[in-house]
């Protein structure tokens, strides 16, 4: 079993960055430059699931995040000789990623996507699990898992709603619990611009919820407006 595989499997629940021993990410990245193969397999082995989720999560269309996943790490190949050290290959991965996921909504835009594709409801139960709502080990009742996914579509549905800025910051400050010192690296923005506009995100977000769930309610009638059931002679 690689060094890679065994790393990943310790950080499977650790959010995006991957805990590598000392010295290790400085070899890795050595190895990249030289252009070794299986150091390039490692590197997608650690961080493939990241990036989809991430992708995903910014995009919402799965055919669409499954080949930008292959593009960003056909790009970290290509320009591999570009990365500085100044911050951790993670945050350097996560400034590709999101580049390539501006790129991409601009060109859906202009390609005037409309409908959007669910999420994969295995692949995104933990991607929202802590912008959401709180886990049980228990098992929910029938009643309380479809509330959930309701919520669940509600929030993935506003977040999609967003412009591109604002979901860019509330996917990676409030899903993917950046720092804000990260955000500045990946953003190019300074910690008071980061602040401020992640503020404007929340509140539009929120208003955005808001109305969602306002529509969904008037939508289902109440029981006083349902159709009463004939009796039979």
């Amino acid at each position: 079993m690689s060094v890679a595989i065994d790393i990943e499997r310790a950080a499977a629940a650790a959010g995006f960055h991957v805990h590598m021993p000392d010295g290790y990410e400085e070899r890795l990245v050595e190895r990249l430059k030289r252009r070794d193969e299986a150091a390039f397999n490692e590197l997608i082995t650690m961080y493939q699931g990241r990036i989809f989720r991430l992708v995903l999560r910014m995009l919402d269309d799965r055919e669409e995040a499954e080949d930008l996943a292959q593009e960003v790490f056909v790009t970290v190949f290509k320009s591999i000789d570009g990365f500085r050290g100044d911050s951790k290959l993670s945050t350097w991965l996560y400034r590709v990623a999101t580049n390539h996921c501006k790129n991409r909504l601009k060109y859906l835009q202009r390609r005037a996507r409309g409908k959007k594709k669910e999420f994969d409801e295995i692949a995104e139960a933990s991607a929202l699990e802590s912008a959401t709502m709180d886990t049980t080990s228990h098992i929910a009742r029938p009643d309380h898992l479809v509330e959930a996914y309701e919520k669940e579509r509600i929030l993935k549905t506003a977040i999609g709603e967003l412009e591109e800025e604002h979901r860019t910051l509330i996917v990676l400050r409030d899903i993917e619990n950046l720092t804000y010192e990260e955000i500045q690296d990946i953003t190019g923005l300074a910690e008071g611009t980061v602040k401020s506009r992640l503020h404007r995100a929340r509140h539009a977000l929120r208003e955005k919820v808001i109305r969602l769930s306002d529509g969904r309610r008037s939508s289902v009638p109440s029981p006083e407006q349902a159709p009463k059931k004939k009796k039979t002679p």
